[in-house]
């Protein structure tokens, strides 16, 4: 079996220091003045007036409502991309094939690691590496990113702004439950006081308790056309969405939204063909009320805006559609478990790892998982399958409108 080494892993004891020392770097996060962002980006497809069809707004979350006259301020989100880039392991694009089940450990029949048939789509967090003072870092985070808002209105915000903070704030809440709640399997087994994890209001944005799914609901989807930003919330589980490599902004939030949809519809997470029918994620299935009414109609329209040549054929291929595709499984490394002792192996002298590796043993199913990753990547390299991406930012030009290119 070859090996590799994967610079994430070898860097993740500085990152949790790092992590540990956001909160005292956050005067970084004081809003600044700054032109808005420019650049066009690439139409896709918006379902006609969705007036009437709408679940009604909360009225508590109206003042959460983009403003139609921005002031000029962003939030540096700096700090926060430097820890996704450490601890989240992107898997690399989706080859639409299932991985070959793994055969057990020596000497037992029981399957450690992951079992998701999506553990090679999407991106995994490093959760078994974090000590408890990196994990209650998040909590930190998570409060002073609530405590601007008692002195900056983020609805004066340019919309793209705005964005960035509602994508980066869910994100961060859902990292910070799931690092406090190790191991579990299932986001969905996480109560906070006795309510569902999406449902807990637990958080406080200018005084208004609210949940998870409050900000998806009441404030995003309310406030935004564009079926998109539906990827921009992480749910924490490995048939969702992935959690992006890299902090949301004005400038980027637009492109990452649409590698982001790129990514989910042309892999097995967003789609797969069954005979003649196409078989689609639940996440479409819960925003219909929001992005697609019509909902067969108005689903395909969307997939077909960003499907590669594979998924245009399964829609050209198939007359109906049911959502049905789901995985509650932790989106984490490990597969969100800790592993019995007799799978560690002794990093000394493995390629693997660097000198400097954040652990001296290391649990076999996370090496074979890991080397599982690299070998796709390495075939897809072999056959020109592009594995990385490149992102492009707006750029700021004087005199642009504040709103200028904003997601609708």
């Amino acid at each position: 079996m070859p090996g590799f080494r994967l610079p994430a892993l070898s860097i993740a004891a500085s990152s949790i220091v790092a992590l540990s020392a956001m909160p005292a770097a956050a005067e970084s996060m004081v809003p600044q003045e700054r032109p808005e962002s420019s650049a066009e980006e690439p139409a896709s497809y918006i379902p006609a007036s969705t007036e009437g069809t709408r679940p009604a707004a909360d009225d508590r979350f109206a003042i959460f409502t983009p403003t139609d006259a921005p002031v000029r301020h962003r939030i540096d989100f700096e700090n926060y991309d430097y820890i996704l880039k450490n601890i989240v392991i992107a898997m690399g694009p989706s080859t639409r094939q299932l991985p070959f089940r793994r055969a057990e450990a020596v000497g037992t029949r029981i399957r450690q690691g992951h079992k998701s048939p999506y553990r090679l789509e999407g991106s995994q967090v490093m959760f078994l590496f974090m000590e408890n003072d990196a994990k209650a870092a998040f909590t930190d985070y998570r409060r002073e990113l609530e405590g601007i808002t008692d002195t900056l209105d983020i609805a004066s915000l340019p919309r793209n702004e705005q964005l960035a903070f509602w994508f980066n704030f869910h994100n961060i809440a859902m990292l910070e439950q799931l690092a406090t709640n190790w191991p579990t399997r299932e986001p969905a087994e996480i109560e906070i006081d006795g309510a569902p994890l999406n449902d807990a209001k637990w958080l406080t944005v200018r005084g208004i308790p609210m949940s998870l799914r409050d900000i998806r609901e009441n404030i995003v989807f309310a406030n935004w056309k564009s079926p998109k930003v539906i990827y921009g919330f992480w749910r924490g589980d490995m048939g969702g969405p992935a959690l992006e490599r890299e902090a949301y902004t004005a400038a980027n939030v637009n492109s990452l939204l649409d590698i982001a949809a790129e990514d989910f519809v042309n892999s097995l997470r967003g789609t797969q063909k069954r005979g003649d029918r196409l078989d689609v994620s639940t996440l479409y299935d819960e925003t219909r009320e929001y992005y697609f009414p019509d909902f067969e109609t108005d689903v395909r329209a969307h997939l077909a805006s960003y499907a590669h040549e594979e998924v245009s054929e399964i829609l050209s291929r198939t007359s109906t559609l049911t959502a049905s595709i789901k995985d509650g499984t932790i989106a984490d490394l490990s597969g969100g478990a800790r592993f019995a002792n007799y799978l560690f192996n002794s990093t000394q002298g493995n390629p693997l790892f660097y000198d400097d590796a954040p652990s001296s043993r290391v649990p076999i199913p996370l090496w074979l998982h890991l080397n599982d990753r690299e070998r796709k990547l390495e075939r897809m390299e072999r056959q020109d399958i592009p594995t990385g991406r490149v992102i492009f930012s707006n750029i700021d030009l004087p005199g642009d409108p504040p709103n200028k290119n904003a997601v609708e």
